[in-house]
């Protein structure tokens, strides 16, 4: 008699293999979704924190600087350094609201606010264009409203700021809005 040696795969053996590899993507195909909201979520977060630590060094370095404006000739900018006024930073001047960067600095201005302080993109003073070509969406005014772009609804993918209306008050910075993203 001849002992002959199995070649392939039994039609059982295949039948198990799909079923598991059918239990594997239907737990894994949600998962990859998920993905890109966290991914939203992640982005927004990480902005709403370089606003938070923007605010915080803007307004430390015009502690530091006492109000006393800039000398004529200073390497980058000249900034008054007053409440109102301008701060001059590595990138450029940055305009203040109450000793804070303003919130209500039109996109592409020459001295931004908080947009450019917070860096968000790699241009100072970005434009709404270019803001847009890295996935945001901001609206200025008394309050900034930054929204991450690409989810379900992004006024429900954002976060606000709003420059303090009075002298010694600190910034708001609104909690994270994730139902959009």
């Amino acid at each position: 008699m001849m002992n002959r040696k199995q070649m392939g795969f039994t039609l059982i053996e295949l039948v198990v293999v799909i079923t598991i590899l059918g239990i594997l993507a239907a737990i894994a195909l949600p998962k990859f979704t998920n993905l890109q909201r966290d991914a939203r979520i992640a982005k927004l977060n990480g902005a709403r924190g370089a606003v938070g630590a923007a605010a915080a060094l803007v307004h430390g370095t015009f502690l530091a600087r006492g109000g006393v404006a800039d000398p004529v000739g200073s390497t980058p900018c000249v900034g008054t350094n007053a409440l109102n006024g301008t701060l001059c930073t590595e990138s450029g001047l940055i305009q203040l609201a109450n000793g804070y960067p303003a919130s209500a600095t039109a996109l592409g201005a020459a001295n931004p606010g908080i947009i450019g302080a917070a860096g968000l993109v790699s241009v100072f003073s970005p434009t709404l264009a270019q803001l847009n070509v890295e996935g945001f969406n901001v609206t200025v005014g008394a309050t900034a409203s930054i929204q991450a772009t690409g989810g379900s609804n992004a006024a429900n993918c954002s976060f606000t700021y709003a420059a303090p209306a009075v002298v010694g008050a600190a910034p708001a910075i609104g909690a994270t809005v994730t139902t959009g993203c």
